[in-house]
């Protein structure tokens, strides 16, 4: 068997926090030698290893700043030993640790394979849901995120402010939606409510000035007026009066009913289960009405002593917050994505020296990771942010102001504004030509309005400047994009055509980027190459006619002057 393991640090915040699982390793055959799970309440912090590993192997690695995927690439053995072994509840505590702790005996090997860069991390509990839920929704797990709508009903869309909203979202005109939250489809949400780093499902009614943050909210649950839910989970069909308070660690289980006014710090569930002679039997308990309010549905759930502890520290749960955010950062940002994926920062974060796998990975505070982390946000902010406005036909001087403010904010460079640009017109024009329009009508309905926009992306325009570096990047940006749309030929045809006879692109830049080995890089920019080149031969033969009119002109002068 092996086992998928993470490099991310002894503190990282996906890890357990109640439960240190330690690993000894041989490095020279990713070999696992032995496992064990130590807790910080346990009154000794030694691992103790059988002498024939030490006499064995010549290198160990002792790891504690390893991720468990929970991902095991097994043999056929392995599910004969499981089978056989019918008391292996847990996987690692109970059958790993056994396996290792009977080779002599059975003879079998767990390897390992240590991941060190792209996002990886395993949801066992409520706090990891929290902190690789931001991850995504901060698209440090891209290009896993609500908007890729990866299931078929899906329709998530990226806002500006990092906000995802299904279709069918009503908004009052006053409330405020604040950045890193989803919004399902159907969801009412009313005057004066504020919600931020938030997950609302879909069909939830949120009434008017409510706070929430940092919270959960599931689907057809219902949130009444005055109410503050914070850092806690509301699950289905859940329904909590006006003037609540759902303090940080709550969890509303699925059906609770909490009256109004009350302030809940714990689990509140509908049901309990019992004991029966197959299996445990799952019935309604009784109302406490103390908790819940005279009108509420629900009880304190009240964990088992005999629950399995491997699932991961249950008893913090009643005690504690059900995530624990102080060592959470305010901006989310995950240490397990090691790709900056803007073209203009490509490179990687660098990998964690032996010395720096016992502690927390150093290289996401690079200067590199962090300019790629900004790119990336700038680039997703700026192109949601223009493709909103051109869908709704906001003017172009509008547009123009609030992309400088991104622009000033994130200290972009022209060549992000141009990316952004880029991105954005090329995705509305594509929206259009979905809906009907030919690709010359969906350019001429995008760009003649909005061709300011264009326009201040590039400086070397006029006589003054031979290099066209500008225009020249503009252009393979249009081309790196249309090369996967259908109809990409055309649409870049159109697009050139319409800002060539605009003046927004100058004969001289279209050489340029005609004549530069980048459109060639694959073949599919030397396909959308190929298709241009009808364009280019047209304004070839324009120019070279201007030419000779403006030279028969200057010989008619001369020959008016001479007479």
């Amino acid at each position: 068997m092996t086992m998928v393991l993470r490099e991310a640090g002894t503190a990282h915040r996906t890890k357990m926090q109640r439960v240190s699982p330690v690993f000894v390793l041989d490095p020279t055959k990713n070999r696992c030698l032995h496992y064990e799970q130590m807790r910080p309440n346990q009154p000794s912090h030694l691992v103790t290893l059988d002498p024939d590993i030490l006499k064995e192997h010549d290198e160990l690695e002792i790891r504690e700043d390893l991720i468990d995927c929970g991902i095991d690439i097994c043999t056929p053995d392995v599910l004969a030993l499981w089978s056989d072994n019918f008391d292996y509840e847990a996987p690692r505590k109970g059958f790993l640790h056994s396996v290792l702790k009977d080779y002599e005996l059975n003879g079998k090997t767990i390897h390992t394979h240590i991941v060190d860069e792209h996002y990886a991390a395993r949801v066992k509990n409520l706090r990891a849901y929290d902190a690789v839920t931001k991850d995504i929704l901060s698209r440090w797990a891209y290009p896993i995120c609500p908007d890729s709508n990866l299931v078929r009903d899906q329709t998530y869309r990226l806002t500006k402010g990092n906000v995802y909203r299904e279709e069918g979202v009503v908004l009052a005109r006053s409330c405020h939606i604040g950045p890193r939250t989803v919004i399902g489809r159907a969801t009412a949400i009313g005057d004066g409510s504020e919600i931020s780093n938030s997950v609302i499902g879909r069909r939830c009614i949120i009434g008017r000035n409510v706070k929430i943050s940092g919270a959960y909210i599931w689907d057809d649950a219902s949130i009444g007026d005055g109410t503050v839910v914070k850092d806690a989970i509301v699950a289905n069909e859940a329904s909590v009066g006006k003037k609540c308070n759902i303090m940080p660690g709550a969890l509303l289980s699925y059906g609770v009913y909490i009256s109004d006014g009350m302030t809940i710090k714990s689990r509140i569930t509908k049901v309990k289960r019992e004991s029966g002679y197959d299996q445990d039997e799952i019935i309604r308990g009784e109302t406490d009405k103390e908790i819940v309010g005279q009108k509420g549905e629900g009880f304190e759930y009240e964990t088992s002593d005999d629950e399995d502890e491997d699932d991961e520290e249950h008893h913090s749960l009643h005690s504690a917050s059900i995530y624990n955010m102080q060592n959470q950062s305010a901006e989310s940002i995950s240490t397990l994505n090691s790709e900056a994926y803007s073209d203009e920062y490509d490179g990687r974060a660098e990998k964690s020296t032996r010395s720096q796998s016992f502690g927390s990975i150093g290289s996401v505070d690079s200067e590199d990771s962090r300019a790629g982390r900004e790119a990336v946000d700038f680039h997703h902010d700026a192109a949601a942010s223009i493709y909103d406005s051109l869908q709704k036909g906001d003017e172009a001087a509008n547009i123009q102001l609030e992309l400088t403010a991104l622009r000033m904010s994130a200290n972009a460079s022209p060549h992000m504004v141009r990316r952004a640009v880029v991105a954005a017109f090329m995705k509305r024009m594509a929206s259009l030509i979905e809906e009907g329009l030919t690709p010359a009508q969906a350019a001429k309905k995008t760009i003649p309005t909005q061709q300011m926009l264009i326009e201040r992306t590039m400086f070397d325009r006029g006589d003054t400047h031979e290099d066209k570096a500008d225009q020249v990047d503009f252009l393979l940006l249009v081309q790196a994009d249309v090369c996967h749309r259908p109809d990409g030929e055309k649409i870049m045809l159109h697009v050139c055509n319409e800002l060539y006879m605009g003046d927004a692109l100058e004969f001289e830049g279209v050489m340029q980027w005609w004549a530069d080995e980048k459109n060639e890089a694959s073949d599919e920019l030397k396909q959308i190459k190929l298709a241009m080149g009808q364009f280019v031969d047209a304004i070839k033969a324009a120019e070279e006619s201007e030419e000779e009119s403006s030279e028969e002109e200057t010989e008619s002068e001369e020959e008016s002057d001479d007479e």
